[in-house]
């Protein structure tokens, strides 16, 4: 497999992985998500890089919205 291939495979195996932590977040709220991460995988991860990258595409405003909603 060529070097652009395999870089094209990660990146869409990021963005699936992207997609599955907003789903968990969306379902669980960001502590509910992040434990289960936390169960899943016992290597350490950057949470810090994962939140810069789900909400990156939001305003304050936007994100503030969604965590006073009701649960």
């Amino acid at each position: 497999m060529s070097d652009l291939n395999v870089m094209k495979k990660m990146n869409v195996m990021g963005d699936v992985e992207l997609k599955g932590i907003e789903t968990l977040n969306e379902t669980l709220g960001i502590s509910g998500a992040l434990k289960f991460l936390m169960l899943l995988h016992r290597e350490p991860t950057d949470y810090v890089e994962i939140s810069r990258r789900l909400y990156q595409k939001q305003s304050i405003d936007e994100i503030f919205t969604r965590a006073k909603r009701p649960r």
